[in-house]
């Protein structure tokens, strides 16, 4: 197992080498949220082969973690990256850090890539698990995966097709799920790591597991997830936002609240 978890830092942290050199002249630092999607997603395929457990729950969570990884990263490469500006919150980064910025980045890049490796134990704990058959967790956490995806390709969609009608630019998207949350997309993408998370219950020591979403609600809530995107919302759309942020929760799905103002 030991050995899984070098090999699979050497490569994780030698794709974020390439992007970070990428985004060099690219001059857009977003890249590294497609490095950190598809990096987990390497890591689960990586330990699904080199793994000694059984080859069906082998085989079922380098596929969850492939599917789910590939796609988020390919849907930020190509909304975030490629013919696009750098996204806010990393311009501000920039404006913040003021010196010594692509070493800075660097480090940012390299910290991703430790990140994957912490938050890919469930993808371990299920891989070099040998009992030949599949627990009721194991189920429950594919149906949940099942759902947490088709979530977040969702909201992710919605996002995609309001962005693109110019007459929404400077406005605040409510369409769809939108409409019930802030951050839909972050809410199911919470979700799926619950999912590898009870997956990975069924495994020994499968309890380390719950690090992974635990990580995820905190960076969400804490570090570069709501607070980062909620300051860049601020920032571009004032108070159109701000009446957003009155009527729907920043998390779970629920019901709008009436603004305060039509009270």
């Amino acid at each position: 197992m030991v050995t899984m978890i070098w090999t699979g830092a050497l490569a994780v942290g030698g794709l974020m080498l390439i992007l970070w050199l990428i985004h060099l002249p690219l001059k857009n630092a977003a890249i590294v949220d497609a490095g950190w999607a598809g990096g987990l997603a390497l890591l689960g395929v990586l330990y699904g082969v080199t793994g000694d457990g059984w080859s069906t729950r082998k085989t079922m969570v380098a596929v969850m973690a492939a599917v789910w990884g590939l796609r988020l990263a390919l849907y930020l490469l190509f909304t975030r990256v490629l013919g696009h500006p750098e996204e806010g919150r990393y311009v501000q980064i920039r404006r913040e850090w003021v010196t010594h910025i692509p070493l800075k980045f660097f480090f940012f890049f390299e910290f991703q890539a430790l990140l994957c490796v912490v938050l890919s134990a469930p993808f371990l704990l299920a891989a070099v698990n040998p009992e030949p058959e599949l627990s009721v967790l194991e189920y429950a956490g594919t149906a949940l995966w099942m759902v947490a995806i088709l979530g977040e390709i969702a909201s992710d969609v919605q996002l995609s097709r309001f962005k693109a009608d110019p007459r929404n630019k400077g406005k605040t998207c409510r369409a769809g799920l939108w409409n019930f949350s802030r951050h839909p997309n972050y809410f199911f993408e919470w979700l799926i790591w619950m999912a590898f998370a009870l997956f990975a219950l069924a495994s020994p020591y499968g309890y380390l597991g719950l690090i992974s979403p635990a990580l995820i609600l905190f960076f969400l809530f804490k570090v570069t997830g709501i607070p980062a995107t909620e300051a860049q919302a601020l920032r571009s759309r004032g108070d159109d936002y701000r009446r957003y942020q009155e009527t729907t929760n920043a998390f779970v799905p629920w019901f709008p609240k009436k603004a305060a103002s039509r009270r």
